[in-house]
């Protein structure tokens, strides 16, 4: 299955977890924080007033607590609004 975003939305895959610590303890999948990076998938073709500004590969950040969570081929994505992207990652 292949999604393409609509508009300003880009489709990312979220980072994983860290889950140990620098001190070799395993963190629980319970405690892990929500990760906030991800890499890019597939981005939309933005609109008049939204341009999209990052490319697939592109690793970014985005804001806490937004987009539309998808799972396609057993695999956990997201769908974000190109304003949700604070930050790519270089």
């Amino acid at each position: 299955m292949k999604i393409k975003p609509l508009a300003d939305r880009v489709l990312v895959k979220n980072d994983k977890a860290e889950t140990k610590t620098s001190s070799g303890l395993f963190i629980p999948e319970a405690a892990q924080e929500k990760t906030q990076t991800a890499s890019v998938v597939e981005v939309g073709p933005g609109t008049d007033e939204v341009k999209i500004t990052v490319k697939k590969g592109d690793r970014i950040m985005y804001d806490k607590y937004t987009g539309t969570p998808i799972k396609m081929d057993g695999e956990d994505y997201l769908i974000l609004k190109m304003a949700d992207i604070i930050a790519v990652i270089e």
